[in-house]
């Protein structure tokens, strides 16, 4: 299930300064992205760039990135932040996300034809300088079919109502990641 945008006072802050936080990401160093953990639901071709992981502050990646961090602090109850990127031809298959407290966000940032999103029975497409929202414990896929890299800046926050995270329960490889990346 998508969400309307326009209920979170943050997203038209986002939105406004995309081209910055698209600017940071294509200055990293390619090597500097890592695949993501859980490789049962893609096999090659999704890697990320942590800035925030469950509550914690990546320091040195927000540091090469003070822009992207200075419009995250305007996020009300960021719990995760980075940038997620897809290889051409990769496809996230279908699933279902563990964190009940949060919402999750794709702001476009590069977007070729061809890359969609389907949460639920919906399918939109990624727009550079918009921002999707949905709930991640619907099931939902992703893919990239054009001959160029997908990427988004990938953040969660906390619904409203809820006061912090704890209420999740991280999966053992999640967390050994997540520690790794934080220390």
């Amino acid at each position: 299930m998508f969400l309307d945008p326009k209920q979170f006072e943050f997203v038209s802050y986002l939105e406004l300064n995309w081209r910055d936080i698209r600017d940071e990401y294509l200055a990293l160093p390619e090597d500097v992205f890592e695949p993501w953990v859980q490789r049962e639901m893609y096999g090659e071709g999704w890697s990320v760039y942590g800035l925030h992981a469950f509550g914690e502050r990546i320091e040195p990646a927000l540091a090469s990135c003070p822009k992207t961090a200075r419009h995250l602090s305007k996020v009300t109850g960021l719990t995760t932040a980075g940038f997620s990127r897809l290889s051409p031809g990769t496809r996230i298959k279908p699933h279902v996300g563990w964190v009940e407290s949060v919402y999750r966000m794709h702001l476009g940032l590069v977007v070729p034809e061809a890359s969609a999103l389907r949460v639920g029975d919906e399918t939109r497409n990624w727009v550079e300088g918009e921002c999707l929202i949905f709930n991640d414990t619907v099931e939902h896929e992703a893919w990239n079919n054009s001959n160029d890299t997908r990427v988004v800046l990938l953040l969660d926050f906390l619904r409203p109502g809820v006061k912090d995270s704890s209420i999740d329960t991280m999966p053992e490889d999640v967390q050994r990641f997540v520690r790794k990346s934080v220390s």
